[in-house]
């Protein structure tokens, strides 16, 4: 998988980090699983190195994610609770309207959300997502790179 490395995102010139958004799996790797190599990202958007670009919708996800059962069974072994990772999400994150549709269809409608305000935004998308992942190009072309993460 791909490493995170903050060091190289530029401060925006509104005085907030480079805009990134998060795919929910990054979401709970970095905020349920404590996956080690999602500590760096954690860190920069604790530091407030990322300006981190969230619809209510995305959130809504996170929240819905967090109801299924193999999540909570992760979350009472790290001994978290859902309202606690929303918490997090909320203080990380900066929600902002829907975007407009990219001109760049997923395969996976659910994902569509991400693609589309990370190409409105030109921000980094952080993703393990297959369906996400196989835009790269296409990604990129738009002004949004799609970053392999954790």
């Amino acid at each position: 998988m791909g490493d995170f490395s903050p060091p190289t995102f530029a401060l925006a010139s509104t005085g907030r980090g480079r805009p990134v958004v998060l795919d929910t799996n990054i979401v709970l790797d970095v905020f349920v699983f404590n996956d080690v190599a999602a500590h760096p990202l954690k860190q920069a958007l604790q530091a407030g190195e990322l300006d981190w670009l969230a619809t209510q919708a995305m959130r809504d996800e996170l929240a819905r994610v967090l109801t299924y059962q193999k999540i909570i069974v992760r979350l009472a072994l790290f001994q978290i609770d859902a309202p606690v990772v929303l918490a997090a999400y909320d203080r990380h994150s900066r929600l902002t309207e829907v975007a407009t549709r990219a001109n760049a269809a997923c395969s996976d409608p659910d994902d569509q959300k991400f693609i589309d305000l990370a190409v409105a935004w030109r921000a980094l998308l952080l993703s393990k997502d297959q369906a996400i992942i196989s835009m790269k190009k296409r990604l990129l072309a738009l002004g949004s790179r799609v970053q392999v993460a954790i």
